[in-house]
């Protein structure tokens, strides 16, 4: 048993070695594509066609972890050892957002490491959410294509879509299938992130993709809107899949002002839905983001999150087993100072209520990776996770240093290296005292824990 347990490490280490070196190799083919007299991609590039994707990967050191998990944080969950977090290839073909004539294109993103358990189509879960009763059958779309055994590594399908641009008005973008949701500031996508890890906010308190129908016009030079029907999702329309809770169709949709100069723009956006084909009651949640240029190089971000979902079942420190409306809601802001051009340094502080216990669980993998008997693959030794309603609070600092402009070193493969050094304080606050949350120490058995991580993202 031990020798399998080896060689089934031993097997992960070389499939992920092997496909980080792939991706590091594709850079250098992508970057030295446009003078290539390769046939195909010569080919493939007049079609409209592109592919592309990052390698990203870091560690996290966590003082006083002692099962391994950095609590209630996902994404850079792993306390104490190296990530490969997400390696993703894409092949798109870009879609026009203005004209007088019809557009056609799409968009399929797969990603391999330990990003992919919160990337997943996980919208229907182990459990049903309002009675306990275990759900057997989750969803055919990418929860198991494999690597249940790593424990840590997998892959998700976190887009595959159609887009048409039709020339109606100002110009219409509809998307047919999966994709990332438009709302809230923070996203799945590591370029698209300064930090390292992420807010509260962005880990429980929003959606992560929808399978749907989503419409994207611009009205005019200051406001854009967003319109939408989602399903496939037991759980108000997030993270839904193409082929369970079909039937349960719900609603997203946003605006987005942007002033004249470009320099502030404030979006409202959300979803509402029936829970389930099983479960009428409500499931829905809004974001509200604020975003300003005081200068070229500074920049500031004001986000506000608030979720409900009513009847349903607690399983936490404080209820267990009780049924009542839950919510959740917090507040964070993002402020970013560009040095150089190819040095930024950011602050992000936050704070987010569970206040009913029913979004934040640690460790959060552990979680995620239960199954309708209660197990967690994610775990060898029993750890399940646990809950209570409770405050977070947490502040990160961090860089992000363009490595190779700044040294001015020729790699052209590896002129687009983000290196990014964070450090990250959170505590916990538990809301009932007196009911025994006082107990509650998510993080390693301590109430605060701090990191200090670095990582990396090489775009190719």
């Amino acid at each position: 048993m031990k020798d399998k347990t080896i060689n089934k490490r031993q097997m992960l280490r070389a499939v992920t070695g092997g496909l980080l070196l792939i991706g590091m190799s594709a850079s250098g083919v992508y970057a030295n594509s446009v003078t290539s007299s390769n046939s195909f991609m010569e080919a493939l590039k007049r079609t409209g066609i592109t592919a592309g994707g990052w390698v990203h990967g870091g560690a996290t050191f966590n003082p006083s972890s002692t099962h391994g998990f950095n609590g209630p944080v996902t994404f850079t969950d792993q306390a104490n050892r190296f990530q490969l977090n997400q390696l993703n290839l894409f092949l798109e073909r870009a879609v026009k957002t203005e004209g007088t004539g019809w557009d056609v294109g799409f968009r399929a993103d797969f990603l391999f490491g330990t990003d992919a358990i919160f990337t997943q189509a996980y919208g229907n879960p182990a459990f049903d959410v309002h009675n306990g009763r275990p759900l057997a059958d989750r969803g055919n779309w990418d929860l198991d294509i494999c690597c249940n055994s790593s424990r840590t590594y997998g892959i998700a399908i976190p887009q595959a879509y159609a887009e048409i641009y039709a020339p109606v008005g100002n110009g219409l973008n509809v998307k047919v299938g999966h994709f990332y949701t438009p709302i809230g500031f923070e996203s799945v996508p590591a370029p698209n992130n300064f930090f390292y890890s992420h807010a509260y906010t962005m880990q429980y308190g929003e959606p992560f993709t929808h399978t749907g129908v989503l419409g994207n016009y611009t009205v005019n030079k200051n406001f854009t809107a967003m319109a939408g029907t989602i399903g496939g999702s037991g759980t108000g329309g997030w993270d839904g899949n193409f082929d369970k809770q079909m039937e349960n169709w719900g609603g997203i949709g946003g605006v987005t002002w942007t002033s004249n100069d470009s320099n502030t723009s404030f979006n409202v956006s959300g979803t509402g839905s029936t829970a389930s084909t099983r479960n009428s009651s409500f499931w829905g949640m809004y974001s509200l983001v604020l975003q300003h240029k005081f200068t070229d190089r500074t920049h500031l971000i004001l986000q506000h999150d608030h979720g409900f979902a009513d009847n349903v079942m607690l399983f936490n420190n404080v209820y267990n087993g009780v049924i009542k409306d839950a919510e959740w809601y917090g507040v964070n802001s993002h402020l970013y100072y560009d040095v150089t051009p190819n040095v930024s340094v950011g602050v992000r502080a936050e704070w987010f209520r569970d206040r009913d216990g029913f979004r934040v669980f640690s460790p959060g993998r552990v979680t995620a990776a239960t199954n309708h008997l209660g197990n967690s693959y994610a775990s060898n030794i029993g750890l399940l996770g646990t809950s209570t309603p409770a405050d977070y609070y947490a502040v990160t600092i961090g860089a992000n240093w363009k490595a190779l402009r700044t040294l001015k070193m020729g790699w052209q493969g590896m002129r687009d290296l983000n290196i990014r050094p964070n450090i990250r304080y959170d505590r916990v606050d538990a809301l009932h005292e007196s009911l025994q949350a006082s107990a509650y120490r998510p993080f390693g058995g301590n109430k605060d824990q701090i990191l200090f991580s670095l990582d990396a993202i090489l775009p190719f």
